[in-house]
């Protein structure tokens, strides 16, 4: 310490400088190693709940405010249906048809579930 005193301020106030560089070098080395890390999405897999939050995301486009909130909560609460409450649904919707469109459309429908 007393050799920076002997140096004046000027010098003691670069080293210091050159001090406190050598330091952080390695610190932001570190951080920014971490920052890769945290931004690199194949280092953890999805939970169930953030791929559901992403597919209820992507169907409200355009949805704003209230509307937005609304159709969000709904979505994140609704249960995957059934194959049994899918294929009655499916079959209302094909109400009309007869035969082999009936049966494609069903098919179709099952499958897009």
């Amino acid at each position: 310490m007393k050799r920076y005193l002997a140096m004046g301020v000027k010098h003691g106030l670069m080293a210091g400088a050159l001090f406190g560089a050598l330091l952080a070098g390695p610190v932001q080395a570190q951080m920014a190693g971490q920052a890769a890390g945290a931004a690199d999405p194949a280092a953890k897999p999805k939970t169930a709940q953030q791929t559901k939050m992403a597919e209820c995301n992507g169907q409200a486009k355009g949805k704003k405010g209230d509307d937005y909130k609304g159709f969000m909560s709904q979505c994140l609460k609704a249960k995957p249906m059934t194959s049994q409450e899918r294929m009655a649904s499916c079959s209302k919707q094909g109400a009309g048809r007869k035969g082999d469109d009936y049966k494609s459309f069903v098919s179709t429908c099952m499958k897009a579930g």
